[in-house]
Protein backbone atom coordinates (compact mmCIF):
# COMPACT_ATOMS: atom_id res chain seq x y z
CA UNK A 1 0.00 0.00 0.00
CA UNK A 2 1.19 3.68 -0.96
CA UNK A 3 2.11 6.14 2.16
CA UNK A 4 -0.82 8.18 0.98
CA UNK A 5 -3.18 5.16 1.19
CA UNK A 6 -1.62 3.63 4.84
CA UNK A 7 -2.32 7.42 5.81
CA UNK A 8 -5.80 7.12 4.55
CA UNK A 9 -6.42 3.60 6.38
CA UNK A 10 -5.32 5.11 9.44
CA UNK A 11 -7.41 8.45 9.55
CA UNK A 12 -10.20 6.46 8.71
CA UNK A 13 -9.53 3.60 11.93
CA UNK A 14 -9.14 6.77 13.93
CA UNK A 15 -5.66 5.98 14.68
CA UNK A 16 -4.03 9.35 14.22
CA UNK A 17 -6.15 12.49 13.26
CA UNK A 18 -5.72 16.41 13.20
CA UNK A 19 -7.99 18.34 14.92
CA UNK A 20 -9.40 20.54 12.46
CA UNK A 21 -12.85 21.26 14.66
CA UNK A 22 -11.09 22.27 17.77
CA UNK A 23 -9.05 24.84 15.53
CA UNK A 24 -12.03 26.07 13.87
CA UNK A 25 -12.01 29.70 15.39
CA UNK A 26 -8.42 29.61 13.28
CA UNK A 27 -10.18 28.64 9.82
CA UNK A 28 -12.90 31.19 10.34
CA UNK A 29 -10.28 33.88 10.98
CA UNK A 30 -8.53 32.68 8.09
CA UNK A 31 -11.77 32.60 5.94
CA UNK A 32 -13.39 35.85 6.79
CA UNK A 33 -9.59 37.63 5.96
CA UNK A 34 -9.87 36.02 2.62
CA UNK A 35 -13.31 36.46 2.53
CA UNK A 36 -12.96 40.14 3.34
CA UNK A 37 -10.12 40.70 0.70
CA UNK A 38 -12.73 39.56 -2.35
CA UNK A 39 -14.91 42.08 -1.47
CA UNK A 40 -12.69 44.44 -1.13
CA UNK A 41 -11.16 43.80 -4.65
CA UNK A 42 -14.86 43.73 -5.59
CA UNK A 43 -15.52 47.04 -4.28
CA UNK A 44 -12.56 49.13 -5.41
CA UNK A 45 -11.91 47.14 -8.85
CA UNK A 46 -14.84 45.88 -9.85
CA UNK A 47 -15.00 42.81 -12.17
CA UNK A 48 -14.05 43.27 -15.70
CA UNK A 49 -17.13 42.54 -17.93
CA UNK A 50 -17.33 40.51 -21.10
CA UNK A 51 -18.45 42.35 -24.11
CA UNK A 52 -21.80 39.79 -23.71
CA UNK A 53 -22.62 41.50 -20.65
CA UNK A 54 -21.51 45.02 -21.61
CA UNK A 55 -22.34 45.29 -25.48
CA UNK A 56 -20.14 46.47 -28.16
CA UNK A 57 -18.17 44.96 -31.71
CA UNK A 58 -15.89 42.19 -32.30
CA UNK A 59 -13.49 42.46 -35.42
CA UNK A 60 -12.24 39.59 -36.86
CA UNK A 61 -9.29 39.84 -39.47
CA UNK A 62 -7.96 37.66 -41.87
CA UNK A 63 -5.53 34.61 -41.32
CA UNK A 64 -1.46 35.19 -41.19
CA UNK A 65 -1.59 38.50 -39.82
CA UNK A 66 2.05 40.38 -39.84
CA UNK A 67 0.64 43.32 -37.22
CA UNK A 68 1.23 42.31 -33.83
CA UNK A 69 -1.09 42.21 -30.53
CA UNK A 70 0.21 45.14 -29.22
CA UNK A 71 0.12 47.05 -32.28
CA UNK A 72 -3.56 46.17 -32.94
CA UNK A 73 -4.55 47.27 -29.44
CA UNK A 74 -3.19 50.01 -29.74
CA UNK A 75 -4.99 51.02 -33.21
CA UNK A 76 -8.02 49.83 -31.77
CA UNK A 77 -7.92 51.84 -28.91
CA UNK A 78 -7.22 55.31 -30.94
CA UNK A 79 -10.31 54.54 -33.51
CA UNK A 80 -12.79 53.95 -31.02
CA UNK A 81 -10.96 55.51 -27.62
CA UNK A 82 -12.33 52.67 -25.69
CA UNK A 83 -9.91 50.06 -24.12
CA UNK A 84 -10.07 47.26 -26.38
CA UNK A 85 -8.76 43.31 -25.80
CA UNK A 86 -7.02 41.64 -28.71
CA UNK A 87 -6.77 37.92 -29.11
CA UNK A 88 -4.17 35.95 -31.29
CA UNK A 89 -6.31 33.13 -32.66
CA UNK A 90 -4.76 29.76 -33.78
CA UNK A 91 -5.00 30.51 -37.84
CA UNK A 92 -3.14 33.61 -36.96
CA UNK A 93 -6.01 35.60 -36.86
CA UNK A 94 -6.75 38.98 -34.67
CA UNK A 95 -9.79 39.20 -32.35
CA UNK A 96 -10.24 42.79 -31.49
CA UNK A 97 -12.75 43.13 -28.93
CA UNK A 98 -14.29 46.47 -28.18
CA UNK A 99 -17.11 47.10 -25.23
CA UNK A 100 -19.28 49.72 -25.07
CA UNK A 101 -19.96 51.12 -28.81
CA UNK A 102 -23.27 51.17 -30.52
CA UNK A 103 -23.82 50.43 -34.50
CA UNK A 104 -23.16 53.86 -35.67
CA UNK A 105 -19.72 53.78 -33.94
CA UNK A 106 -18.99 50.65 -35.43
CA UNK A 107 -18.66 51.06 -38.82
CA UNK A 108 -16.53 54.05 -38.20
CA UNK A 109 -14.47 52.29 -36.27
CA UNK A 110 -14.18 49.16 -38.51
CA UNK A 111 -13.20 51.84 -41.38
CA UNK A 112 -10.25 53.51 -39.37
CA UNK A 113 -9.01 50.03 -38.11
CA UNK A 114 -9.09 48.90 -41.68
CA UNK A 115 -6.98 51.62 -42.80
CA UNK A 116 -4.49 50.96 -39.79
CA UNK A 117 -4.32 47.34 -40.54
CA UNK A 118 -3.76 47.76 -44.51
CA UNK A 119 -6.93 45.67 -44.85
CA UNK A 120 -9.82 45.94 -47.10
CA UNK A 121 -12.87 47.03 -44.77
CA UNK A 122 -14.81 44.13 -46.47
CA UNK A 123 -12.24 41.52 -45.12
CA UNK A 124 -12.91 42.59 -41.38
CA UNK A 125 -15.43 41.16 -40.18
CA UNK A 126 -17.63 42.41 -37.50
CA UNK A 127 -19.88 41.62 -35.06
CA UNK A 128 -22.27 43.49 -32.92
CA UNK A 129 -23.50 42.43 -29.76
CA UNK A 130 -26.03 44.30 -27.74
CA UNK A 131 -26.08 45.17 -24.17
CA UNK A 132 -29.83 43.39 -23.93
CA UNK A 133 -28.51 39.93 -24.38
CA UNK A 134 -25.69 40.50 -22.23
CA UNK A 135 -28.46 41.44 -19.93
CA UNK A 136 -30.80 38.75 -20.80
CA UNK A 137 -27.58 36.44 -19.67
CA UNK A 138 -26.68 37.89 -16.83
CA UNK A 139 -30.42 37.47 -14.94
CA UNK A 140 -30.74 33.68 -16.06
CA UNK A 141 -27.75 33.12 -14.57
CA UNK A 142 -28.77 35.46 -11.24
CA UNK A 143 -31.92 33.08 -11.48
CA UNK A 144 -30.22 29.50 -11.95
CA UNK A 145 -28.09 30.78 -8.98
CA UNK A 146 -30.77 31.25 -6.98
CA UNK A 147 -32.95 28.30 -7.81
CA UNK A 148 -30.06 26.02 -7.55
CA UNK A 149 -29.14 27.21 -3.72
CA UNK A 150 -32.79 26.57 -3.37
CA UNK A 151 -33.05 23.53 -4.17
CA UNK A 152 -29.52 22.68 -2.23
CA UNK A 153 -30.83 23.95 1.23
CA UNK A 154 -34.14 21.84 0.35
CA UNK A 155 -31.92 18.62 -0.32
CA UNK A 156 -29.96 18.94 2.52
CA UNK A 157 -32.26 19.90 4.77
CA UNK A 158 -34.39 16.11 4.17
CA UNK A 159 -31.29 14.53 3.03
CA UNK A 160 -29.47 15.01 6.51
CA UNK A 161 -31.18 18.29 8.51
CA UNK A 162 -31.34 21.73 8.24
CA UNK A 163 -28.45 22.74 10.42
CA UNK A 164 -25.93 20.85 7.56
CA UNK A 165 -28.42 22.36 4.42
CA UNK A 166 -27.31 25.86 6.45
CA UNK A 167 -23.80 24.88 6.79
CA UNK A 168 -23.48 23.82 3.21
CA UNK A 169 -25.14 27.41 1.60
CA UNK A 170 -22.29 29.73 4.17
CA UNK A 171 -19.89 27.55 2.38
CA UNK A 172 -21.01 27.96 -1.22
CA UNK A 173 -21.64 31.36 -0.67
CA UNK A 174 -18.19 31.72 1.12
CA UNK A 175 -17.09 30.01 -2.42
CA UNK A 176 -18.50 32.07 -4.84
CA UNK A 177 -17.44 35.44 -2.96
CA UNK A 178 -13.57 34.11 -3.10
CA UNK A 179 -14.16 33.31 -6.93
CA UNK A 180 -15.39 36.41 -7.99
CA UNK A 181 -12.96 38.52 -5.78
CA UNK A 182 -10.03 36.71 -7.14
CA UNK A 183 -11.51 37.67 -10.84
CA UNK A 184 -11.58 41.31 -9.35
CA UNK A 185 -7.99 41.36 -8.13
CA UNK A 186 -6.70 39.39 -11.11
CA UNK A 187 -9.01 41.48 -14.24
CA UNK A 188 -9.68 38.59 -15.99
CA UNK A 189 -12.60 39.15 -18.31
CA UNK A 190 -15.90 37.74 -17.06
CA UNK A 191 -17.70 36.01 -19.55
CA UNK A 192 -20.44 33.51 -20.12
CA UNK A 193 -17.75 30.99 -19.86
CA UNK A 194 -16.96 32.01 -16.63
CA UNK A 195 -20.36 31.97 -15.98
CA UNK A 196 -20.89 28.21 -16.37
CA UNK A 197 -17.47 27.50 -14.59
CA UNK A 198 -19.37 29.45 -11.58
CA UNK A 199 -22.18 27.13 -11.70
CA UNK A 200 -19.97 23.99 -12.16
CA UNK A 201 -17.67 24.32 -9.15
CA UNK A 202 -21.02 24.98 -6.90
CA UNK A 203 -21.57 21.06 -7.59
CA UNK A 204 -18.00 20.50 -6.87
CA UNK A 205 -18.06 22.38 -3.72
CA UNK A 206 -21.15 20.49 -2.66
CA UNK A 207 -19.86 16.89 -3.45
CA UNK A 208 -17.25 17.12 -0.52
CA UNK A 209 -19.10 18.23 1.80
CA UNK A 210 -21.55 15.88 0.69
CA UNK A 211 -19.53 13.16 1.66
CA UNK A 212 -17.80 14.33 4.79
CA UNK A 213 -21.73 15.00 6.21
CA UNK A 214 -22.73 11.52 5.22
CA UNK A 215 -20.14 10.27 7.46
CA UNK A 216 -20.94 11.89 9.76
CA UNK A 217 -24.87 11.67 9.70
CA UNK A 218 -23.53 7.59 10.36
CA UNK A 219 -21.79 8.19 12.99
CA UNK A 220 -23.98 10.36 15.15
CA UNK A 221 -26.81 7.82 14.64
CA UNK A 222 -27.78 7.41 18.26
CA UNK A 223 -25.33 9.26 19.99
CA UNK A 224 -26.80 10.15 23.02
CA UNK A 225 -26.21 6.54 23.92
CA UNK A 226 -22.63 6.65 24.76
CA UNK A 227 -20.37 8.70 26.41
CA UNK A 228 -16.92 8.13 24.68
CA UNK A 229 -17.39 11.18 21.99
CA UNK A 230 -18.42 14.60 21.94
CA UNK A 231 -20.58 15.51 18.92
CA UNK A 232 -17.84 17.77 18.05
CA UNK A 233 -15.10 15.11 18.31
CA UNK A 234 -17.29 12.92 15.67
CA UNK A 235 -17.62 15.64 13.65
CA UNK A 236 -13.79 15.91 13.76
CA UNK A 237 -13.17 11.79 12.57
CA UNK A 238 -15.42 12.11 10.04
CA UNK A 239 -13.63 14.81 8.43
CA UNK A 240 -10.70 13.05 9.44
CA UNK A 241 -11.69 9.71 7.87
CA UNK A 242 -12.85 11.39 4.63
CA UNK A 243 -9.52 13.66 4.16
CA UNK A 244 -7.42 11.50 1.68
CA UNK A 245 -10.55 11.09 -0.62
CA UNK A 246 -11.53 14.58 -0.99
CA UNK A 247 -7.58 15.70 -1.67
CA UNK A 248 -7.41 12.91 -4.12
CA UNK A 249 -10.52 13.90 -5.96
CA UNK A 250 -9.46 17.43 -5.55
CA UNK A 251 -6.76 16.86 -7.18
CA UNK A 252 -7.44 15.13 -9.88
CA UNK A 253 -9.74 17.70 -10.68
CA UNK A 254 -7.28 20.21 -10.44
CA UNK A 255 -4.92 18.90 -13.02
CA UNK A 256 -6.40 19.43 -16.50
CA UNK A 257 -7.81 22.73 -15.19
CA UNK A 258 -4.76 23.57 -14.23
CA UNK A 259 -3.42 22.59 -17.73
CA UNK A 260 -6.09 24.35 -18.96
CA UNK A 261 -5.25 27.68 -17.53
CA UNK A 262 -1.44 27.50 -16.95
CA UNK A 263 -0.45 25.81 -20.10
CA UNK A 264 -3.51 26.60 -22.45
CA UNK A 265 -3.93 30.28 -21.08
CA UNK A 266 -0.67 31.14 -20.49
CA UNK A 267 1.76 29.09 -22.70
CA UNK A 268 0.05 28.53 -25.37
CA UNK A 269 -1.84 31.71 -25.22
CA UNK A 270 -5.65 30.69 -25.62
CA UNK A 271 -7.06 33.65 -23.65
CA UNK A 272 -10.92 32.03 -24.63
CA UNK A 273 -10.11 29.29 -21.80
CA UNK A 274 -9.15 31.77 -19.05
CA UNK A 275 -12.41 32.87 -18.20
CA UNK A 276 -13.85 29.09 -17.44
CA UNK A 277 -10.25 27.65 -16.21
CA UNK A 278 -9.57 30.41 -13.50
CA UNK A 279 -13.38 29.94 -11.97
CA UNK A 280 -13.23 26.44 -11.85
CA UNK A 281 -9.62 26.27 -10.28
CA UNK A 282 -10.34 28.29 -7.68
CA UNK A 283 -13.83 27.17 -7.18
CA UNK A 284 -12.57 23.50 -6.79
CA UNK A 285 -9.39 24.61 -4.48
CA UNK A 286 -12.05 26.84 -2.66
CA UNK A 287 -14.29 23.98 -2.37
CA UNK A 288 -12.26 21.70 -0.61
CA UNK A 289 -11.23 24.13 1.93
CA UNK A 290 -15.01 25.00 2.60
CA UNK A 291 -15.94 21.50 2.78
CA UNK A 292 -12.93 20.85 5.37
CA UNK A 293 -12.75 24.03 7.26
CA UNK A 294 -15.86 25.71 7.36
CA UNK A 295 -19.01 23.40 6.28
CA UNK A 296 -18.23 20.41 9.09
CA UNK A 297 -16.70 22.19 11.95
CA UNK A 298 -19.93 24.71 11.42
CA UNK A 299 -22.29 22.33 11.48
CA UNK A 300 -20.56 20.87 15.02
CA UNK A 301 -20.75 24.65 16.33
CA UNK A 302 -24.51 24.02 15.78
CA UNK A 303 -25.27 21.14 16.99
CA UNK A 304 -23.59 22.02 20.24
CA UNK A 305 -25.93 24.23 20.78
CA UNK A 306 -28.32 21.88 21.53
CA UNK A 307 -29.35 21.41 25.21
CA UNK A 308 -28.98 17.22 24.26
CA UNK A 309 -25.78 17.94 22.90
CA UNK A 310 -24.63 20.14 25.51
CA UNK A 311 -25.95 17.46 28.36
CA UNK A 312 -23.85 14.50 26.02
CA UNK A 313 -20.69 16.83 26.65
CA UNK A 314 -21.03 16.95 30.12
CA UNK A 315 -21.43 13.40 30.62
CA UNK A 316 -18.64 13.05 28.34
CA UNK A 317 -16.18 15.09 30.63
CA UNK A 318 -17.87 13.81 33.57
CA UNK A 319 -16.68 10.39 32.78
CA UNK A 320 -13.40 11.13 31.43
CA UNK A 321 -12.65 13.22 34.95
CA UNK A 322 -14.10 10.08 36.85
CA UNK A 323 -11.83 7.84 34.87
CA UNK A 324 -8.31 10.53 35.32
CA UNK A 325 -9.40 9.70 39.15
CA UNK A 326 -9.26 6.07 39.22
CA UNK A 327 -6.13 6.31 37.39
CA UNK A 328 -4.15 9.02 39.29
CA UNK A 329 -1.45 7.57 41.03
CA UNK A 330 -1.40 10.03 44.02
CA UNK A 331 -4.13 8.23 45.86
CA UNK A 332 -1.90 5.15 45.87
CA UNK A 333 1.06 7.02 47.52
CA UNK A 334 1.53 7.24 51.60
CA UNK A 335 -0.09 9.46 53.87
CA UNK A 336 2.36 12.13 55.32
CA UNK A 337 2.92 10.62 58.44
CA UNK A 338 3.01 6.98 58.25
CA UNK A 339 5.61 4.85 57.21
CA UNK A 340 5.52 3.22 53.30
CA UNK A 341 4.46 0.23 54.73
CA UNK A 342 1.65 0.66 56.67
CA UNK A 343 0.51 2.29 53.85
CA UNK A 344 0.65 -0.07 51.29
CA UNK A 345 -2.38 -1.27 50.26
CA UNK A 346 -3.79 -5.19 50.62
CA UNK A 347 -3.30 -7.81 48.51
CA UNK A 348 -5.73 -11.10 48.18
CA UNK A 349 -3.91 -13.56 49.25
CA UNK A 350 -4.01 -17.37 47.53
CA UNK A 351 -6.48 -18.41 50.19
CA UNK A 352 -8.71 -15.50 49.90
CA UNK A 353 -6.58 -13.67 53.25
CA UNK A 354 -5.32 -10.14 53.44
CA UNK A 355 -2.17 -9.52 52.37
CA UNK A 356 0.36 -6.53 52.80
CA UNK A 357 3.08 -5.39 50.57
CA UNK A 358 5.79 -4.45 53.60
CA UNK A 359 6.93 -5.90 56.96
CA UNK A 360 5.93 -9.68 56.08
CA UNK A 361 6.23 -9.57 52.54
CA UNK A 362 5.09 -12.86 51.26
CA UNK A 363 3.70 -14.01 54.20
CA UNK A 364 -0.07 -13.51 54.83
CA UNK A 365 -1.77 -12.15 57.97
CA UNK A 366 -2.73 -13.93 60.90
CA UNK A 367 -1.15 -15.77 63.71
CA UNK A 368 2.95 -16.64 63.33
CA UNK A 369 4.62 -19.90 63.04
Amino acid sequence: MSKLGNLGARLHRGEISYDFVGKRKIWYGVSILITITAIVGLAVRGLNMGIEFQGGAVFTTPTKMSTSVAQAEEYAQRSSGHEAIVQKLGNGSLRIQIAGIDTDQSDRIKQELAKDLDLDPERLAADLVGPSWGEQIANKAWEGLAIFMVLVVIYLAIAFEWRMALAALVALIHDITITTGIYALVGFEVTPGTVIGLLTILGYSLYDTVVVFDSLKEQTKDITRQTRWTYSEIANRSINGTLVRSINTTVVALLPVAGLLFIGGGFLGAGTLNDISLSLFVGLAAGAYSSIFIATPLVADLKEREPAMKALTKRVLAKRAQAAADEDPVESRPVAGHDADDAAPAVVGPRGQAATRGRGRGRTSGKRR
